[in-house]
């Protein structure tokens, strides 16, 4: 049986139809192979259609102010991500589930003021995390733990609240020196006699006035196990002391009669 051909001049038309698929790129995305550079766009949430492939994505100067649970698409081989000078206030746990393979997040320039380790867990092989220029106050010292392969960290410019909450992130960089960029700069905002006053030179006797208030188990045994007892000793030495009362006033009354009978019968 021959084979069914089609026609030159057809089989050039479908083609033209139907050009081969290509990588996805979003409107308002400039792409190279490899590269979406979606910078000043004006966009208020992460565009979803971006390739697979993406390995720099630039989400730099648009108005993107929360990132929800999975705010990105599936993205397998992404390297770098900046989100600098946007508006975000909020990062969601899950919000970066699926970018296990980032290795640079740029975060500056943004309206950032509370971060949990959660938020970075899956950012196992991270290496560069930029914060600097938001709104933190304090800083858990398990976001930067929970980045087990981080070596460069930036966090000047934020108004750091230093009082003893500060003392664990103190602790933290003290031991991570080497990982922290523009030391000099990370600068006291709160309390005002401390405002641009460097955190990296205080010393141990900084904090010393700083006391541990948690509780281990045995004090809440011990708590539970007092308390309870101290009450009932109360009312038993309340009662104890009433009833002394009582009898002392009994006993003065009927010597006040043996005394003068003649009263004690009138009342």
């Amino acid at each position: 049986m021959g084979r069914w051909r089609l026609p030159g001049p057809v089989l050039g038309l479908l083609l033209l139809l139907c050009p081969p698929a290509s990588a996805a790129c979003p409107a308002a995305c400039r792409c190279s192979p490899g590269e979406a550079d979606c910078s000043e766009r004006g966009l208020l949430e992460v565009p979803w259609s971006l390739s697979a492939n993406t390995s720099s994505l630039w989400l730099a100067y648009n108005f993107i102010s929360v990132l929800g649970p999975r705010s990105f698409p599936p993205l397998p081989g992404l390297r770098l991500l900046s989100l600098a000078h946007n508006r975000l206030e909020l990062i969601h746990p899950q919000a970066l589930l699926g970018l296990g393979a980032l290795q640079e997040l740029d975060l500056s320039h943004n309206h950032l003021s509370v971060l949990t380790p959660d938020t970075f867990r899956p950012l196992t092989g991270l290496a560069t995390l930029n914060l600097a220029s938001n709104r933190l106050g304090q800083l858990e010292p398990g976001v930067p733990g929970a980045l087990p392969r981080l070596r460069e960290l930036l966090l000047q410019d934020n108004p750091w609240v230093c009082s003893c909450s500060i003392l664990p992130l103190w602790r933290w960089l003290s031991h991570n020196r080497h990982k922290v960029q523009e030391k000099t700069l990370l600068l006291c905002r709160v309390p005002e006699q401390l405002n641009k006053y460097p955190i990296m030179a205080f010393g141990d006797e900084s904090f010393r006035q700083c006391q541990d208030t948690s509780l281990s188990p045995q004090h809440y045994i011990a708590f539970f196990t007092i308390g309870p007892f101290s009450f009932l000793a109360s009312i038993f030495f309340c009662t104890f002391l009433g009833s002394l009362v009582v009898f002392y006033h009994s006993l003065h009354r009927e010597s006040h009669c043996w005394r003068r009978p003649r009263v004690c019968r009138v009342h």
